[in-house]
């Protein structure tokens, strides 16, 4: 069993679309999936990508996908690194893709001197906050997330 963890390429666009849909599924989201193909080779591989994309194979084959872009903190003068989506295919799952994911995201904090990486977890993936604190992640309740979208995003930008 070999996991190896490559940079997605524009040939991967359909793929990164099916594994998105997957974690949409998976996250009881799949309403609020519209991406398509053409959407992400735009954003990912364009020239100049605002979000990028690793893909994970287990011997050979693509199981996996973290998703992320940079961050900024203020508070630590520094970027950082903000995981959009990880997500790996059930058969997959418990192999060490998920941690081979993370590890090459860590890998890329600490090579480019970033203050750190940051991420969300729904509140009932018990499985996932628990391999999350594995690694020594720590749980941040005291911050809510806000979204602003649709009509209410259109509103504020025309008042």
């Amino acid at each position: 069993m070999t996991v190896s963890v490559r940079p997605a390429v524009a040939a991967d666009a359909d793929l990164i679309v099916q594994l998105v849909g997957d974690l949409a599924e998976y996250e009881k989201l799949s309403h609020e999936m519209s991406a398509t193909a053409a959407d992400i080779a735009a954003a990912l591989f364009s020239d100049a990508p605002r979000v990028f994309c690793e893909i994970a194979d287990l011997d050979g084959e693509p199981v996996g996908l973290a998703l992320w872009f940079y961050s900024y903190s203020t508070f630590r003068g520094r970027f950082g690194l903000y995981l959009e989506d990880l997500y790996v295919r059930p058969p997959a799952r418990g192999r060490g893709v998920g941690k081979a994911l993370l590890g090459s995201l860590a890998r890329r904090c600490v090579e480019e001197n970033l203050g750190r990486m940051y991420w969300s977890v729904l509140q009932w993936n018990t499985a996932s906050i628990g391999f999350y604190e594995s690694l020594g992640a720590r749980l941040i309740d005291e911050w809510i997330g806000c979204r602003l979208e649709g009509e209410p995003l259109a509103a504020l930008a025309g008042s």
